[in-house]
């Protein structure tokens, strides 16, 4: 029987939690069920075992990034929409490292939390049709931007950039702005 008060929903921010605390690679469901203070087979009545756990955490980051991006593009166009959204993401990537490391794992195709997943997509397509890149070639731009943005974000979080100058700062500015540029002179056929 479940813990009374206890949800899928509040399983999945208390396994998100403790993908922020120990990394999402280090989630099983014994931690987890540590962490809201029940005996593992009773998380069971939540999940459906560890896989569950983690698409669960997936869509829950996916939909939080993409709620956070989208506040901070709300308004904006150009390279203001730019800057904005990928401060976004890398903001969350600092703030919940364990979540942002959910958000690049793959779900299957014919998931039911695909659809967040596409939100994101969608946001940088609205940040695109500001800089004019032409519709057919949203999928290469989009690419160009998650590449940079994520690879960055990505490397950041190992401390590859950890010695040597400038600050990463600098060169997370630098490499937006570098993005921005080419959106603006996006080729067109």
């Amino acid at each position: 029987m479940p813990r009374a008060g206890l949800t899928r929903s509040r399983v999945l921010d208390a396994a998100a939690d403790v993908a922020d605390q120990v990394g999402f690679d280090a989630v099983t469901p014994s931690a987890v069920a540590r962490a809201v203070g029940i005996r593992t087979p009773s998380l069971y009545a939540h999940v459906d075992g560890a896989e569950d756990l983690r698409d669960g955490i997936t869509v829950l980051a996916l939909a939080e990034m993409a709620d956070a991006a989208s506040r901070n593009v709300a308004g904006r166009s150009g390279g203001s929409a730019l800057h904005a959204l990928a401060d976004a993401y890398r903001d969350y990537a600092r703030a919940h490292p364990g979540r942002y490391a959910a958000t690049r794992r793959r779900l299957a195709p014919d998931h039911t939390g695909v659809g967040v997943g596409r939100r994101h997509s969608e946001l940088l397509a609205s940040v695109l049709r500001g800089y004019g890149v032409p519709e057919e070639d949203h999928v290469h731009a989009v690419r160009l931007v998650g590449s940079t943005v994520h690879g960055f974000i990505a490397l950041e979080a190992t401390g590859s950039f950890d010695h040597s100058d400038p600050e990463a700062d600098a060169s997370w500015t630098r490499v937006v702005d570098v993005l921005h540029r080419a959106l603006d002179s996006w080729p067109t056929a």
